[in-house]
């Protein structure tokens, strides 16, 4: 056994003398919460998510506004009712399920796109649809801007032809006559007026700051939709009869081959009306997390159940009060039925379209613009001095201003809102809505060639495709047939 030194009992002695000096200090420390990083991390976490971007603040009501301001904002009220006068009671109905059963299966699939597994930075997000496609990145971005691009058009030329409509009714009201009121040659005043309103609300910075614009416009769909339905069975219970047939427009009025192009038409019309699976992403995007997927999922079926609900009975009371000669936009039509009385009625109905539209064109513009000058930045922000910090500040603006008058100017050329979205439903419906989400889902899940998933998925991809197809041929043949 060791003996212990006077030197070590002196060391030893002089150690215990050291800790109780600090032994106060120790206790005080204990007491004192050292903050700094935390707190650092939580003001961080509070303004910013884990990917690095602007916390997303989204919900499941919020995310339903986008959809439905996107989805009905398209067509519902404004070409339904002629499309179902061209397919009948038993071909409409048949085909607006269908494209809706397809859109709300592809958009699930897209869900499961907006997060993916990499072997390098592992999971990370995808922020916009071309994002989700690593694979044709180009094409599919030809294909949607194009198609954005175009829908904003088609949106510029209905507004005008809703604002035009209030114009009519309340000359028809004054002058009892038809004949004096012929507001046509007005048109491209209205899109000038539309084009100034949407250039100033252009500016709006991205989706995440319009969803009150969504909101607003969901509401002004409410009320549009229900003076639509309340106006067109008041009609239908004064005429004691529903009008129209069980294969469509009779071919007393038109020919047979008219009647197929018509047809084929009222297909990429309705395709056109459930074409919002290119803003999905985006849409969800501005859901807060972890909670994208099952959020954006309850989303999705909540608004595609309630939008197709709202489009068979809104085309179907149009088209029994219209019969063959439904309009191209059913508030419009009413007006010829109620200048008399509750013309007021029909332009509260009108002006909410109008609003609507208006909203439903910076909800599926905000893609496209974020795009464009996300792609500047990268481009020349290296030393640059046009795009340093000021210099896009200024590029924004000024692309903004660019890209809302060029889709005025646009609408100012087409003839008629139903070539444009029968020929966008036709092209966009099956590359943006069903080849690639089919396409980004079978590579997420690494489903093989040749298995069961795979050849039902590229069945349901080709059948589109023909269908598609047809649209287009219709729709372009019947915009040199006319009416």
């Amino acid at each position: 056994m060791m003996m212990a030194t006077p030197r070590a009992d002196n060391e030893i002695e002089e150690v215990e003398a050291d800790l109780h000096e600090i032994q106060p200090v120790l206790e005080a420390n204990e007491e004192i919460q050292i903050q700094p990083a935390s707190t650092e991390f939580d003001d961080y976490s509070r303004y910013f998510d884990v990917d690095g971007r602007t916390k997303r603040k989204g919900t499941f009501w919020t995310a339903t506004a986008h959809i439905i301001t996107a989805v009905i904002g398209l067509g519902g009220v404004l070409t339904l009712t002629w499309a179902m006068a061209q397919l009948g009671w038993i071909f409409g109905p048949i085909a607006m399920v269908l494209f809706a059963a397809v859109n709300f299966y592809t958009s699930i699939l897209l869900t499961h796109c907006y997060r993916r597994d990499e072997s390098v930075t592992g999971r990370t997000n995808s922020y916009t649809y071309t994002d989700a496609v690593r694979r044709n990145v180009q094409i599919c971005g030809l294909f949607q801007y194009l198609n954005i691009s175009g829908i904003a058009i088609g949106f510029t030329i209905a507004a005008s032809t809703n604002m035009m409509a209030i114009e009519r009714t309340h000359c028809m009201h004054v002058n009892q006559r038809k004949d004096q009121c012929d507001v046509s040659r007005k048109s491209r005043m209205y899109m000038i007026l539309l084009g100034l309103v949407e250039m100033v609300l252009s500016h709006i910075s991205n989706l995440n700051k319009v969803s009150w614009l969504s909101i607003i416009a969901t509401i002004m769909s409410l009320i549009y939709s229900g003076i639509g339905l309340g106006l067109g069975m008041a009609k239908v219970a004064e005429h004691g009869t529903l009008k129209g047939s069980l294969t469509g427009i009779s071919t007393d009025t038109i020919t047979h081959t008219q009647k197929v192009w018509k047809r084929l038409q009222a297909l990429g019309a309705i395709a056109f009306a459930y074409s919002f699976s290119i803003i999905l992403i985006e849409i969800q995007d501005t859901i807060k997390s972890p909670a994208e997927q099952s959020t954006m999922k309850r989303a999705a079926v909540v608004s595609i159940v309630s939008v197709t609900a709202y489009y068979l009975l809104c085309g179907s009371i149009g088209y029994a009060t219209f019969g063959d000669y439904a309009p191209e936009n059913l508030l419009a039509g009413f007006g010829s039925f109620y200048h008399d009385r509750l013309y007021w009625l029909v332009d509260i109905a009108n002006f909410t379209v109008v609003m609507h539209l208006i909203g439903a064109y910076q909800v599926f513009s905000q893609p496209l613009l974020a795009f464009v000058e996300n792609w500047a930045a990268h481009r020349w922000s290296g030393g640059s001095e046009v795009f340093t910090e000021y210099g896009l500040s200024v590029f924004r603006p000024l692309w903004r201003t660019t890209f809302v008058v060029f889709t005025t100017c646009m609408a100012m050329a087409f003839p008629s809102f139903r070539y444009i979205i029968g020929t966008l439903g036709a092209f966009g419906f099956w590359s943006l809505a069903v080849f690639f989400p089919i396409t980004m889902y079978l590579s997420e899940k690494k489903i093989r060639k040749w298995t069961r998933s795979w050849v039902g998925h590229q069945m349901l991809n080709g059948s589109v495709l023909m269908i598609s197809i047809l649209a287009a041929i219709g729709t372009i043949v019947g915009s040199f047939d006319l009416n």
